[in-house]
């Protein structure tokens, strides 16, 4: 029996390692890419800023784009800090209202702004300038089909 198991194990061993696809059309990323910027809101830039994407960093069609606001930094209380960010569209309130970090992309930039039901110039300058954010690029390849949900499952 022991016998036969090994024999079953070498060859599903052989059948897998020997399988592989071939084809020149598929792009695969192995590493998402991540910048930071940091950006100052005003009236005269109209509460935006477009971000170019760095050379080196490839966008593909089917990649996704995100990004995150450093929203605080905060301490352990024994000198270690650590940022905390936080994903984009994010909605504050002030008591004047809300207001939106928000953002748009196309494959050579990001699009940055500001958008609310207040007076964006009546907003402090802790909440426009010196504002960090980080933008990631994620890999990704468009799905061959659009299987529905009871082929994903098998049923």
């Amino acid at each position: 029996m022991k016998k036969i198991l090994l024999l079953l194990s070498l060859s599903s061993l052989l059948l897998l390692s020997s399988c592989y696809i071939e084809n020149d059309n598929i792009q695969v990323a192995s590493l998402s890419q991540v910048f930071e910027t940091t950006v100052d809101f005003t009236n005269s830039n109209d509460y935006s800023q477009l971000v170019n994407i760095p050379l080196d960093i490839e966008v593909y069609e089917s990649d996704v784009i995100l990004v995150y606001w450093l929203e605080d930094v905060i301490s352990d209380g024994t000198g270690d800090t650590f940022d905390v960010w936080t994903a984009l569209p994010q909605t504050i309130y002030t008591t004047q209202g809300s207001f939106q970090y928000s953002f748009n992309h196309t494959f050579i930039d990001v699009f940055l702004f500001l958008q609310g039901d207040i007076n964006l110039d009546s907003l402090s300058s802790n909440l426009t300038n010196n504002q960090t954010f980080r933008i990631a690029i994620v890999g990704a390849e468009f799905a061959k089909t659009n299987p529905s949900m009871q082929q994903v499952l098998g049923l």
